[in-house]
């Protein structure tokens, strides 16, 4: 198949952020992208977590938010793909727009608020594809839910059965109140749950991550990782 960038690009770039990307994962979804020209040099491979890596460069989430391209995007070249965040019911997320391009420095801001399809509707994409690839799944809660222990175990425990690993997102700044989660104290009680959840799933069970905010000091950090050694 031919390189279709070159025309494509410039086309999307006429639309608005957020309907470019909405017809990227159409054109993914229906094949229209180049699938990678060449096998990974062996040298690239990397074994984490009990688990092969065909090349350490993945595809993080955000673009497919709700698992619809996880095929289409492993035969990319990735080397693991994260679908999400997912939340445990469907949202819409933030009031449009809220996708934003810095043209200048070729990157964009988003701040969606988690706009989601659903535990159910993702679970259900990914049971019906084969179980191949290095996938993960991040996990989000609810704008409105009370409980997000409750929240992301129930994440935990809906994708555990196709996912090799999956994340506990607790950076978002786009839903009210969950950096709140990345103290010392509120990340200990959250993952001690998580734990909990994660020792009675049936093997094999997804490798658990956390997911902390880009823009911590130096003494967060520390605190996070103390946290996080601990819970394993």
């Amino acid at each position: 198949m031919p390189d279709l960038y070159p025309i494509a690009g410039p086309l999307l770039r006429l639309l608005p952020p957020e309907w470019a990307h909405a017809a990227a994962l159409r054109a993914l979804r229906a094949g229209l992208v180049p699938e990678a020209r060449a096998a990974d040099d062996p040298v690239l491979a990397t074994r984490l977590w009990s688990r092969d890596f065909p090349n350490p460069i993945g595809l993080a989430p955000g673009l497919d938010k709700d698992g619809q391209a996880i095929d289409a995007t492993l035969a990319l070249g990735f080397g693991f793909v994260e679908v999400g965040g997912v939340t445990p019911l469907p949202q819409p997320g933030n009031p449009r727009p809220r996708l934003f391009r810095l043209a200048e420095d070729r990157a964009i801001v988003n701040r969606m608020g988690f706009n989601s399809a659903g535990h159910a509707s993702v679970a259900a994409r990914m049971r019906m594809r084969a179980r191949r690839g290095i996938v993960g799944v991040n996990l989000g809660r609810n704008k409105e839910s009370a409980d997000a222990a409750a929240d992301f175990i129930a994440g935990l425990r809906a994708f555990a059965p196709f996912a090799d690993f999956v994340t506990v997102n607790v950076s978002s700044p786009n839903t009210p109140g969950l950096r709140d989660l990345q103290g010392k104290d509120r990340l200990r009680a959250l993952l001690a749950h998580m734990v909990a959840a994660h020792a009675t799933l049936p093997p094999p069970a997804p490798v658990l991550l956390v997911k902390i905010a880009a823009d911590l000091d130096e003494a967060t950090l520390a605190d996070l990782a103390e946290v996080a050694l601990e819970s394993r």
